[in-house]
């Protein structure tokens, strides 16, 4: 074998898996992670109008034109209550008291409801537009004119780990692709040195069910999202350098590592012309060689004026990381990540002085007021940031929880709620100063205009240039979608 490297491939032959076990944790721990669970990009179907390339995140081209290049989703675990925050109900504050039913036929999701109970913080008008916010968000509040709100979302599961997964990818079931990974699966990455979809979780932990909330299902596994450490203090993916006591790896020798790396892939693969699994794989060894520099770079918040870290409250100890999260994602779709997900609030364990996200069962002022102070922050800052910049007309920015909560009272909290609950959107496309669909007076059922996942995806998708109608992938004998056979584009809420 004619090579400067010594090699013992002659008395036995060295996987690709073995190489990288040797060298050491670094690039391997990253790139092997992707490749043993990536699956082929498979080539267009009559369906499907998107061109398959060498690099699955290459990116492409709309096949409409474009209101939005990215999205920034905000996520809030748990059942944010919309008739605490945007869904003002002068009808329940009026009952107050009083049965909510009568009967005693109802049953909610885990209790039997009690009286009515209002808002637990008074409602004002804002903006020019004179949308009603409570006083929840005093800072958020000032951005409304800019915002559009969808009051008559409804889910089809109250259990949090279904109406997660039914939030991301439509299904109650997991295990299918969540909609960043459709998203960059239909377009691509602007940037060759991250990855296309990012994940941003909270602090505290994963929200409830896991890594599955930005999976690629059936998709090929390089279009799963990729979750980015937002401790100062800690690398920002796992396993990207060798660890510091590991002193027999340099910067000179893992590049020459990689040059060997690619030389054995590309002899391996020139034998297999065409085979897209195999140029899928090179191309993620090769993203996670890039992001030994593109990661660090866009997780370090030195170069930012103290303005902008004054603007996300990044020096408070509640509302800091979260804000940390918003102003990483405001630097993420900046270089060109089509996707990124943040999430504020964690799973439902180790509940101190606090629960770990907006399940307020116990006690919605204890919790709601919490992180109502955390979401208020990080979300207008975000907006006022992205607006300042001349970036939120080209990323569209949504908000939304896995479902509502009831307007009867659980004690001094509020039981979950699947037939009601409002999500909001802004930037990229979307008609500020609105608002589309109704919940009832009580704010339990969502009466006019109902609204699930699907429209949202599908709304989301123009915006992004996409038909969610002909955004395809063929599987186990059916052609799959993010909307499978539902939704619609929500056009009133567009600008």
């Amino acid at each position: 074998m004619n090579s400067p490297y010594a090699s013992n491939l002659r008395q036995r032959s060295a996987t690709r898996r073995d190489f990288l076990w040797q060298l050491g944790g670094g690039l391997g721990g990253v790139a092997l992670t992707t490749l043993l669970a990536e699956q082929s990009a498979r080539a267009a179907s009559p369906l499907h109008p998107f061109t398959p390339s060498t690099n699955p995140l290459a990116p492409k081209s709309a096949p409409s034109p474009a209101r939005a290049r990215a999205v920034i989703q905000i996520f809030c675990p748990g059942g944010l209550s919309h008739v605490d925050s945007w869904d003002w109900k002068p009808e329940l504050a009026k009952r107050t008291g009083k049965p909510f039913d009568p009967t005693g036929t109802v049953q909610f999701f885990a209790s039997k409801p009690g009286n009515c109970q209002g808002s637990y913080w008074s409602f004002r008008q804002h903006g020019q537009c004179g949308r009603w916010v409570s006083d929840l968000f005093p800072q958020f509040a000032k951005c409304v004119d800019d915002v559009t709100f969808i009051h008559s979302m409804q889910s089809k599961s109250a259990l949090h780990g279904p109406a997660m997964f039914m939030a991301n990818s439509g299904f109650i079931l997991p295990g299918f692709p969540s909609m960043g990974a459709w998203v960059t699966y239909g377009l691509g990455s602007e940037n060759e040195n991250l990855p296309a979809f990012v994940v941003l979780p909270d602090p505290r932990g994963l929200p409830p069910g896991g890594v599955i909330n930005w999976g690629a299902g059936f998709l090929p596994a390089v279009h799963q999202g990729t979750p980015l450490n937002t401790d100062p203090e800690l690398p920002p993916i796992a396993d990207l350098f060798p660890p510091k006591n590991f002193a027999g790896i340099t910067p000179q020798g893992e590049q020459a590592g990689r040059n060997f790396l690619q030389t054995l892939n590309r002899q391996h693969a020139a034998a297999r012309a065409g085979n897209t699994e195999l140029d899928a794989r090179i191309a993620a060894y090769e993203l996670a060689a890039r992001m030994q520099l593109s990661a660090p770079e866009v997780t370090d918040l030195r170069g930012e004026s103290d303005a902008t870290k004054q603007l996300y409250t990044l020096a408070d100890e509640d509302i800091g990381p979260f804000g940390r999260q918003c102003l990483l994602a405001r630097r993420l779709v900046e270089r060109g990540v089509r996707f990124v997900q943040i999430y504020c609030g964690a799973e439902n364990t180790g509940a101190k002085k606090i629960r770990p996200n907006w399940d307020s069962h116990e006690d919605l002022v204890r919790d709601h007021g919490y992180w109502g102070r955390v979401l208020d922050t990080g979300a207008a800052a975000l907006l006022t940031d992205l607006k300042a910049r001349g970036l939120l007309d080209s990323t569209l920015v949504i908000c939304t929880s896995e479902f509502g909560r009831q307007p009867g009272a659980q004690g001094k909290g509020r039981d979950h709620n699947a037939g009601a609950f409002t999500a909001w959107l802004a930037g990229g496309g979307i008609r500020g100063g609105t608002a589309y669909g109704t919940t009832d007076e009580l704010g339990s059922t969502a009466e006019e205009h109902p609204a699930y996942s699907y429209d949202l995806h599908a709304t989301a998708l123009h915006l992004l240039g996409v038909d969610h109608e002909r955004l395809s992938f063929y599987h186990n004998g059916v052609q799959r979608r993010l909307t499978d056979v539902h939704g619609h584009v929500l056009r009133e809420i567009l600008a």
